[in-house]
């Protein structure tokens, strides 16, 4: 079994020792085809139908399955000193399974599925960690077109409890010897999230969505900043999206320490203003026809320099990589496709593929930033064998593992990469099928290495 799997079944405990030895077992085949059904990962029958007993199982909690991969997390996270915690929300679409029992309506009221919220841990050099808490979601089908009487209830009511509760989260499940600056999009511009009482060395890091009011004049938030001087002046990258392609852009900077002050619909409960630092990022002579790029972010930290400032900005660029760890969840590990007929089962079953899709960004951003390191406690010795003689068309294995850039660049190969100066690094999509070539590649050199050995 490889070191990295002995770490995140480590801490495996759901209170059977079948149960224990299924899931570690069900982690291992999952890992080894993260692009396959349930079926094909399992291999047989039997192991098929004790994968269905396992995901069906009353003994089986959510969070038992969870736990194990929350300690490993908590360990990596452990060798740190700050780390980022990314919080998102996607969609699970099973519109197509329209027999699936427990499921919710979606953002556009037409689909079906579950709402999966995630905090993902993220090192200062960009290199993934792990998820620290994830809640599920169903949204019942009565409160469909509700909008209005929702803002009526209070944070603990709604959906939007679950930020609040991710910061909760995060801090029990990271040691105290680690600071933690989390980051959301605009969907968490909540007052009571940056209210929440919160340990000393955790700071929230924020993109605004409100034009909100604060104490002095101008009142609004915008007004004020648009009144701030220009501090300087930076390239940022633009990543690729569905409606632009990538790009430098040139960007001005503008920070303000202000305080903002609660919501004008709860002022009978005279809640006091909360000071934040404010950064306004607004692109400078952008390309034609292309929308410039225009972020507001607000931050429980200190900002009294330009340097602070532009470093916020590039800590919040880390956000990006939790939307890539559903990109994969979702189209690499294919979890809404799981036809397991109640949602249960399937939310247990994404509890697996979570560990799955991690490792595969995991060894996509590790190739980045510390591409010389060992690819040995990622890779048993007969896949990184086999990998090195079917890349380069050799009998003869090397000795010596490869190191994780190697080790990367041949599997991506697998997934279709060619490797070209113009190609940049693998993606995390070649890697995801290189990986299921590898697994069939590394079967059939131990089953030939045995043949040639008895001869």
């Amino acid at each position: 079994m490889n070191n990295w799997l002995d770490e995140e079944i480590f801490h495996i405990e759901i209170g059977d020792k079948r149960l224990n030895k299924r899931l570690e077992l069900l982690v291992e085949q999952f890992s080894q085809m993260p692009c396959s059904s349930i079926p094909e990962a399992c291999g047989s029958r039997a192991s098929t139908k004790a994968a269905y007993r396992f995901f069906d199982s009353k003994r089986v909690e959510l969070v038992a399955v969870q736990r194990s991969f929350y300690e490993a997390t908590r360990e990596r996270v452990a060798q740190h000193r700050m780390v980022f915690v990314a919080q998102d929300t996607t969609g699970l679409d099973f519109s197509s399974h329209q027999n699936t029992k427990g499921m919710g309506y979606l953002d556009n009221g037409l689909c079906q599925g579950l709402k999966v919220h995630s905090s993902f841990a993220i090192s200062p050099d960009g290199v993934p960690l792990g998820l620290v808490d994830q809640q599920f979601i169903v949204r019942d089908h009565h409160q469909y077109g509700k909008r209005k009487k929702r803002r009526q209830k209070a944070t603990h009511e709604k959906e939007s409890q679950r930020w609040l509760t991710a910061v909760s989260h995060s801090e029990e499940r990271i040691g105290t010897s680690t600071n933690i600056i989390t980051i959301a999009d605009r969907e968490a511009d909540i007052y009571d999230l940056f209210a929440q009482k919160r340990r000393a060395g955790h700071e929230l890091l924020v993109r605004a969505a409100h034009n909100r009011c604060t104490t002095g004049e101008p009142k609004l938030l915008f007004d004020k900043l648009l009144k701030a001087p220009i501090a300087g002046y930076a390239e940022i990258s633009i990543r690729r999206a569905r409606d632009r392609a990538p790009r430098q852009a040139r960007v001005e900077i503008r920070f303000l320490r202000v305080e903002i002050s609660a919501p004008r619909r709860r002022a009978h409960e005279q809640l006091p203003a909360i000071a934040l630092s404010v950064i306004l990022v607004e692109e400078v002579a952008a390309p034609a026809g292309v929308k410039p790029v225009r972020w507001l972010l607000l931050t429980s930290l200190v900002v009294t320099s330009f340097e602070e400032a532009f470093q916020c900005v590039k800590w919040y660029s880390m956000r990006w990589l939790i939307e890539r760890y559903h990109y994969v969840l979702k189209s690499g590990c294919q979890v809404e496709e799981l036809q397991l007929e109640e949602a249960e089962r399937i939310k247990r079953a994404v509890a697996v593929y979570c560990i799955v899709a991690w490792r595969l960004l995991y060894l996509t951003y590790l190739a980045r930033v510390e591409p010389e390191t060992s690819s040995a406690h990622i890779l048993e010795a007969h896949e990184w064998e086999a990998l090195h003689c079917f890349v380069h068309k050799t009998a003869n294995p090397v000795t010596t593992a490869p190191t994780v850039r190697e080790t990367v660049s041949m599997i991506a190969s697998l997934g279709g990469f060619l490797g070209r100066k113009s190609d940049g690094n693998p993606g995390v999509k070649v890697l995801w099928r290189g990986w299921r070539r590898l697994n069939d590649i590394a079967q059939s050199y131990i089953i030939f290495k045995k043949d040639v050995g008895n001869a």
